[in-house]
């Protein structure tokens, strides 16, 4: 977890670790002074910027969780891995919209709570 984390940060926080203590496991962090929730209506116009910034962390946590030259081997030079996570990403889109729409019928159907402007 502690490992995870820190490859995501673009600075270690010097508050995040692990320790034993008589026999167990812990994970130690601090936690943030202010958290938000998001409103969807004030993201949406920002969507493709926010993300192209969750793209960005989760490529910048892939480039220090591995080695980069057989990562870059494994690759290749030429354009299939793209296609394949092109092809994989439209894929996956769709099925994200599915899911929604089932979400959707089940909240209308009142077989799942709703929290408006969640």
């Amino acid at each position: 977890m502690v490992a995870g984390k820190r490859a995501l940060q673009t600075a270690t926080g010097i508050f995040v670790g692990w320790g034993s203590f008589q026999g167990r496991d812990y994970y130690v962090r601090q936690f943030r002074d202010m958290k938000i929730i998001l409103d969807i209506k004030l993201l949406a116009p920002c969507l493709v910027e926010f993300a192209a910034a969750c793209g960005e962390t989760l490529a910048r946590a892939h480039a220090r969780s591995g080695d980069a030259v057989a990562i870059s081997g494994y690759l290749g030079k030429g354009s299939q891995f793209a296609t394949a996570l092109r092809d994989f990403s439209r894929l996956y889109a769709d099925q994200n919209e599915r899911d929604h729409a089932q979400l959707e019928r089940a909240v209308a159907a009142g077989k799942v709570a709703s929290a408006p402007g969640w």
